[in-house]
């Protein structure tokens, strides 16, 4: 592993970029109430795509899942970045749509409604993921209705070496995902034997939240060696090209070395210029390339001691930001503090006190960090967590217990460019 290069994605870093710090202090300085919000950086963002896609190897592509951050914005400064966008539902295909730049979209996903196919055919989707012998059956179906000629990969569950098995496993156990390897062949001949469907190659993502890049690249290694067998059961291979290896990429919440892209890209390379005859590789990552840009700020209400412990209790909590609990960690929290800004009282705590922060629901599990140490917390100060950008807003219960949702803010620049989105268009609420 390696930190990323960009100061605003380190993922532990003792002090914010200075426009997430200010930003986070003026709507703090102007809110009535104590403050809640994600605050993006889309100019970070920007510059982490850029990255990204200036180390892909030649016949390689990169699609965003917009999965791990569907906001209007984000989709917005990623998508004229990057080869396409994959979507898994009906209501990420409106998402797609509702971009002002039209980008090639794939659909995956292993429940897909005749509805979400339908849509996806006639918003001239690129290529369609199957999941299972039915799904051939009825995508079948309804491109016959709509005349139309569709693109498709075969998501394959094979199985895995166990040097290549994970705690979360995507493929080689038993799962929603994929087409048993076993079923492979029936599911080739059925997908060639069908009028209106092409098979434009196959699709494998067995590994989900990978931080350790070598064990990736043996993965990639192994995908490229199964290619041609996959291959030779095909009858018409004119159109088979394509080899999507999905994402799967992690980010490391808990220390500043992140996942090296960098050296996966060279070592990936190198396998394709030694492959006889190499499919184009889709990557389709989603966490990787969103969760840096993003800041959940959440400002202090009461602190107390209970049992021997202390607790901030603040604005906001898991109900906005699910991540800590979906992945079972403290969630690093940096402190701003405000100097008693308003008549929050004068309940100061003692120089570097241990202190669980959580948020405001009436359960005992919202809590967003445990054991963090704080010189001088008090009530009024700000918190800040970062890598929020991915899997965590999206994925919040953001109705229980009616609390307010948080502003969503998007900055472009060194200062507050005044749009902040409310709740009312929360993806959430609006799909």
């Amino acid at each position: 592993m390696k930190a990323l290069s960009d100061s605003s994605f380190s993922a532990s870093s003792a002090s914010l970029p200075e426009n997430i710090l200010v930003n986070a202090k003026s709507l703090a300085l102007v809110e009535n109430e104590p403050v809640c919000a994600f605050i993006y950086d889309l100019e970070s963002l920007r510059r982490h795509v850029r990255s990204l896609m200036s180390q892909l190897p030649k016949g390689v592509e990169l699609y965003y899942a917009i999965k791990a951050n569907s906001e209007k914005e984000i989709i917005e400064t990623v998508a004229p970045l990057v080869d396409g966008l994959e979507i898994s539902s009906g209501g990420e295909i409106q998402k797609v749509l509702n971009c002002s730049l039209r980008k090639p979209f794939i659909f995956s996903g292993p429940g897909k409604l005749d509805s979400d196919l339908r849509e996806a055919i006639k918003h001239r989707v690129e290529m369609i993921h199957l999941e299972s012998i039915n799904e051939i059956h009825r995508l079948e179906n309804i491109a016959a209705e709509q005349n139309r000629q569709q693109k498709v990969l075969l998501r394959i569950n094979p199985m895995l070496p166990d040097h290549l098995a994970t705690k979360l496993s995507m493929a080689g156990v038993p799962t929603p995902f994929g087409i048993d390897e076993k079923q492979l062949a029936e599911a080739i001949q059925l997908v060639e034997q069908s009028e209106h469907l092409i098979l434009s190659g196959f699709h494998v993502h067995a590994m989900s939240h990978q931080t350790d890049v070598q064990r990736h690249q043996r993965l990639l290694d192994w995908y490229l060696e199964k290619w041609g067998e996959w291959k030779a059961l095909v009858t018409d291979t004119s159109n088979l090209c394509y080899l999507n290896v999905g994402g799967g990429m992690g980010v490391n919440y808990l220390t500043p070395d992140q996942y090296d892209w960098s050296a996966l890209c060279r070592h990936l390379e190198q396998s394709l210029k030694q492959h006889p005859n190499p499919p184009r590789i889709r990557f389709e990552p989603g966490r990787f390339i969103s969760a840096f840009c993003g800041y959940y700020l959440i400002q202090i209400i009461d602190i107390k001691q209970n049992h021997g412990q202390t607790f901030a209790i603040c604005r906001g909590g898991t109900h906005h930001f699910r991540l800590p609990v979906a992945q079972s960690h403290d969630h690093p929290v940096i402190h701003l503090p405000m100097g008693n800004p308003r008549d929050y009282g004068n309940n100061r705590s003692d120089s570097w006190q241990t202190v669980t922060v959580v948020g405001q629901l009436c359960t005992p599990k919202d809590i967003l960090s445990r054991n963090q140490s704080f010189s001088d917390l008090q009530i009024g100060d700000l918190l800040v967590l970062p890598m929020a950008g991915a899997y965590g807003y999206n994925i919040s219960h953001t109705d229980f217990l009616c609390h307010p949702k948080p502003q969503q803010i998007f900055i472009d620049s060194d200062v507050i460019d005044a749009h902040i989105q409310r709740s009312d268009q929360h993806v959430a609420t609006a799909c």
